[in-house]
């Protein structure tokens, strides 16, 4: 069930068609999705105070709604270990358009997995797993369900992935937490259950497993066009 919390950034957002990402990640958050420790910062100052809550080093992104694809507009910086990197980093991403502000987030590793969620004209909410990061598109590995799912949909998920090895553990590496990929999963297929009258597609990119967590490193809500916006 939606929370008024999730309600309110979710109307919030329809006009501009998207949800931010800080207040992408406190939907999920409400959801009790993990997410990484982060701050919504407006000023440097307050970019400053984030980074020393969630802790150097920090990945600094742009918060603008007038960009999607953070990525294309050198919009995120990774890596970020000091006061002076950070007001670097702040000055930089201040510049691009619509500015409104840095996301402060927590830095996360492990294997890079991407999941997802589509409102299907024929079949309703379904959730997608497959691996993840800036290969996506190129390697195409992933599976797809109908929501909501059990641990049981999960595992036959994972494993129908041909980069199953990388989850598992390969060349000595340690395996991820599958139960808690499980649990992310089946948690998120809830959400997009509860969430079917307002979203089109979510993406998250990465899911960062690891064999302690899975985490929500970067997400995208994108929701369904208004009546008579002449939104395609």
């Amino acid at each position: 069930m939606l929370t008024p919390k999730m309600k309110e950034i979710l109307e919030g957002a329809k006009t501009r068609g998207w949800v931010l990402e800080p207040e992408a990640k406190t939907v999920f958050k409400e959801a009790g999705l993990p997410i990484p420790a982060f701050g919504w910062a407006k000023t440097e100052e307050e970019a400053i105070a984030s980074a020393k809550t969630v802790g150097f080093p920090v990945v600094i992104k742009v918060v603008s709604p007038k960009i999607i694809h953070k990525s294309d507009v050198g919009g995120v910086v990774t890596g970020v270990s000091s006061e002076g990197e950070l007001r670097e980093a702040f000055t930089r991403l201040s510049r691009i358009a619509g500015f409104e502000g840095v996301l402060v987030d927590e830095t996360v590793t492990g294997v890079e997995l991407i999941m997802g969620g589509k409102n299907d004209a024929q079949f309703g909410p379904v959730v997608l797993l497959g691996i993840g990061g800036t290969g996506v598109e190129v390697y195409n590995d992933v599976a797809i369900r109908m929501a909501p799912l059990e641990a049981r949909d999960v595992a036959d998920m994972t494993r129908c992935l041909k980069g199953y090895k990388l989850l598992a553990g390969y060349r000595g590496q340690p395996p991820i937490n599958f139960e808690k990929l499980t649990e992310t999963l089946v948690t998120f297929s809830n959400l997009v259950m509860d969430m079917a009258a307002y979203f089109e597609s979510i993406d998250i990119n990465p899911l960062m497993c690891s064999p302690e967590r899975c985490v929500i490193a970067d997400a995208r809500i994108i929701l369904k066009p208004q009546e008579g916006s002449g939104q395609a």
